[in-house]
């Protein structure tokens, strides 16, 4: 099928991105590496007027070392997150996620930023940044916003985003010395996740985000308490993971019910956890 005629835009900087974004209002939409926005306009899911294309927006597909941070710009690709030295140095995680992301073409093509705006439920990425305690910086007519990533995502396709800003770049912890693994039983056809959980263990402290199973990925507080602090062998942990999705409200679709997608999310959280402080060295 094909998607409802549109005009495209092409902006050469952030500010031409956010003016183009006010004058159209709800009719614009932005563009990157496409993989989430085009499949909906095909299914006529989505059918904005205009597409304002910031690909070629100098500067947003670097990724920096910042001191205690990285600051991985909107537009790096997937497959970049796998490659670059700055990321498999002091954010593996995100390389080990990025490695389970869609099929070759969208690793090349989709971006970090992309997937973060987009807000899919099933997306990969949200669990790891909030296991890591990212940031999300914006920038709009009134300048720049950070945004801790556990208060960015607010539902299915909604985040704290205003309809005139436009996703810059993802502030990441460095996690020297911790141990991190991602787990995800993906959707066969689509490469999104059924249930993923990302893990962080760092000097005691155990950080979990779930994705896949409810409206928005979210943190395992209980899960984490529960772990943070005490000994990670086997049977902690998977007495600490059990009912891990215990206060979300699990999705049923034809993929997964909401019965399975809970087991599951319990399964894979243990399995992270353990992958994670084995790496750890705990």
């Amino acid at each position: 099928m094909y998607p409802n005629p549109f005009e495209y835009h092409r902006a050469g900087s952030v500010d031409e991105a956010i003016s183009l974004l006010q004058q159209l209002g709800d009719d614009a939409k932005l563009i990157a590496g496409g993989h989430s926005l085009l499949p909906t306009m095909k299914l006529r899911l989505a059918n904005p007027e205009h597409l304002i294309d910031i690909t070629g927006i100098a500067g947003m597909s670097e990724v920096k070392d910042a001191g205690e941070y990285l600051e991985i710009g909107a537009l790096t690709t997937h497959a970049e997150l796998i490659r670059n030295e700055l990321i498999n140095q002091h954010a593996p995680l995100l390389a080990e996620i990025a490695h389970q992301v869609g099929d070759r073409q969208v690793r090349n093509r989709g971006t970090i930023g992309g997937v973060v705006a987009h807000a899919d439920p099933a997306a990969d990425y949200p669990a790891g940044l909030l296991a890591l305690d990212a940031e999300i910086v914006s920038v709009g007519p009134n300048g720049e916003t950070v945004t801790p990533a556990n208060d960015f995502f607010i539902s299915i396709f909604t985040t704290t985003l205003s309809p005139d800003e436009v996703v810059t770049a993802i502030r990441v912890p460095k996690t020297a010395g911790a141990g991190v693994a991602y787990e995800k039983l993906a959707n066969q056809a689509s490469g999104y996740a059924i249930v993923g959980v990302a893990a962080v263990v760092k000097d005691g402290a155990v950080k979990i985000g779930v994705t896949g199973v409810a409206d928005r990925a979210f943190r395992a507080s209980n899960a984490e308490a529960a772990l943070s602090g005490g000994s990670l062998d086997e049977g902690t942990v998977r007495q600490a993971t059990r009912n891990i999705t215990e206060g979300a409200e699990a999705m049923g679709d034809i993929h997964a019910s909401e019965t399975y997608r809970r087991r599951v999310a319990d399964g894979l959280a243990a399995r992270a956890v353990l992958k994670a402080a084995s790496r750890a060295g705990k």
